[in-house]
């Protein structure tokens, strides 16, 4: 029996009523830094609400929000969907044809756009056939062409905070995130409050990633990219102080705000903290005391940058590994007590593994033919998850609903993993990513994680390209961090993997394409590959 329903307002009350005292900073774009309080705040989103009402937003309808991450944005967060709306958090870095498409699909009815992306919305406006209102989040509205435009601030303005919160189901949408749709159009995933407060809960988990009321959360994750990954609710639900550091998002930027504001735990992709590895080494003033735990995702990180932040910096890399279906959290690197009594290196060596599913997540691994995978460390099969926040459809589409997910309920992720006898998950490959030669598979994942443990490289990734002979053959593309051959990059690849594994090419870049997320852009290179040399073997002549 629910004594009550498990919604976001629950989850905002209790920062408000326990923690109001407790700051929400924000670093805008001009430099200036903006700080306010969680009772603050909340009085805001009243208002927030309140103006919605205004605009005429019925409950059960979607508004979009482009925007870094900032307090305006965190508003956001809580005020349509407190009210009985939904957010759809938008990725502005999406090709016009997919702003329009999901725009669209979700029926968003008011775009609210920082002033940065306000031309990105204008390219796209003529044909968004849904939205009758434009909220520029800004003191002012700037010359635009968007019609009607107010600013955010206006909005606001002489409205009550004081609202009158209706009774909410914890199944109703809460927000929707569309996948970054680099293999095909995005597809929406949509949170219940109960999805995103169980989520929440989780992260509070001593196994997962120990968010209290003494941190100061940062995420530099935008939040946009998979409610950021759930860190601004995680952060409300225990209370903790909340450092969004808007546009500045490169080492220096996020170091400056970790020794300002004394922030102990923070987030981003791997290649965010490959260079503030750098940064670190290269100026003697900054010192990331406070900093507790970092938190990655979306590739594995290398040895050397694991053992960098756990020795030097004293701040441990917790690894995490989930998606957008899934609000994202899934699995993240811990400690067992088998663990505990290995070596150290094998300790850092099953730490560069994604980890052990999070309490109340489900893994299991399955061939083709849906047989079951043991977990023995070796054999692979496509992973499946099942979790009370993991969705159960995508948004407005039976199609790829009926594919996605097996008869009995479980979501294929379309990842390659193997479980070890610890029950340490780790992805070899993306199902499209994995390298068929000679009827054999090669991991890209894994020569790519090679690849990036030597000294003398920064970044690294490895497509798969299509062989006149042996079907596919890997070609990997390496950005250097000091100068190195190709002939030493096959000698250290050959200190771990067969001969018949090393890539057909190594190609030296000065950087790696990305995508709108930070994860590296594979598709980019197999297209300009493909544009100069077709296909494998590259002739000579």
């Amino acid at each position: 029996m629910k004594d009550y329903e498990l919604t976001l307002q629950v989850m905002l009350e209790r920062a408000t009523d326990l923690f109001g005292h407790k700051e929400i900073v924000s670093e805008l774009p001009d430099g200036t830094i903006h700080r306010y309080m969680y009772e603050e705040a909340y009085d805001r989103i009243g208002q927030l609400a309140n103006a919605l009402d205004d605009l005429g937003v019925e409950p059960g309808s979607r508004v979009s929000v482009m925007a870094i991450n900032h307090y305006r944005h965190y508003e956001l967060y809580f005020g349509p969907a407190c009210s009985g709306r939904s957010i759809h958090m938008t990725n502005h870095m999406l090709p016009d044809k997919h702003l329009i498409e999901i725009v669209t699909e979700a029926e968003d009815e008011v775009i609210f756009v920082d002033p940065q992306f306000v031309e990105t919305v204008e390219n796209v406006a003529d044909e968004l056939e849904t939205v009758e209102q434009y909220v520029i989040l800004d003191n002012e509205v700037p010359e635009t062409d968007l019609e009607p435009a107010i600013a955010y601030e206006d909005l606001l303005e002489g409205q009550d905070t004081e609202y009158n919160w209706p009774d909410l189901d914890e199944d109703d949408e809460a927000g929707i995130c569309y996948t970054s749709g680099t293999t095909g159009l995005p597809k929406g995933a949509a949170y219940s409050h109960r999805d995103l407060y169980l989520h929440s809960l989780t992260h509070g988990h001593v196994d997962v990633f120990e968010i209290c009321e003494n941190d100061a959360v940062m995420p530099v994750v935008p939040m946009y990219h998979v409610n950021g990954w759930g860190l601004p609710y995680s952060a409300t639900l225990s209370g903790s102080k909340l450092v969004l550091p808007g546009e500045n998002t490169d080492a220096e930027g996020i170091a400056r705000l970790i020794d300002r504001e004394d922030v102990t735990v923070t987030a981003a992709v791997t290649t965010v903290w490959l260079d503030m590895a750098q940064y670190y080494d290269e100026n003697e003033d900054i010192e990331l005391e406070s900093l507790d735990r970092v938190l990655i995702g979306g590739t594995s990180p290398p040895e050397w940058l694991m053992e960098k932040f756990d020795k030097e910096i004293d701040a441990p890399i917790h690894q995490g590994y989930g998606m957008t279906e899934a609000a994202p959290h899934l699995v993240n690197t811990m400690t067992t007590t088998e663990v505990r009594e290995l070596s150290e290196s094998e300790r850092y060596q099953q730490q560069m593994k994604p980890g052990v599913s999070a309490p109340g997540v489900r893994i299991r691994l399955r061939t083709p033919d849906g047989e079951s995978v043991p977990h023995d460390g070796e054999s692979t099969g496509e992973i499946q998850a099942r979790a009370p926040w993991l969705i159960d459809e995508y948004y407005a589409r039976p199609e790829e609903t009926k594919t996605s997910f097996t008869d009995d309920g479980w979501f294929k992720t379309g990842d390659v993993g193997v479980v070890d006898k610890y029950g340490y998950l780790e992805v070899v490959d993306r199902l499209d990513d994995v390298i068929k030669s000679g009827g054999e598979w090669i991991s890209s994942l894994e020569l790519e994680n090679e690849l990036m443990a030597h000294d003398d490289v920064e970044e690294a990734t490895v497509i798969n390209m299509e062989h006149n002979k042996w079907d596919e053959r890997p070609v990997a593309y390496v950005v250097q961090r000091s100068e190195i051959t190709e002939d030493k990059l096959r000698e250290h690849l050959l200190e771990r993997f067969p001969k018949w594994w090393l890539p057909d090419q190594i190609v030296f870049i000065e950087s790696i394409p990305k995508t709108t997320t930070g994860k590296f852009d594979k598709k980019v290179l197999r297209d300009e590959f493909v544009a100069e040399h077709g296909s494998l073997p590259i002739d000579e002549e």
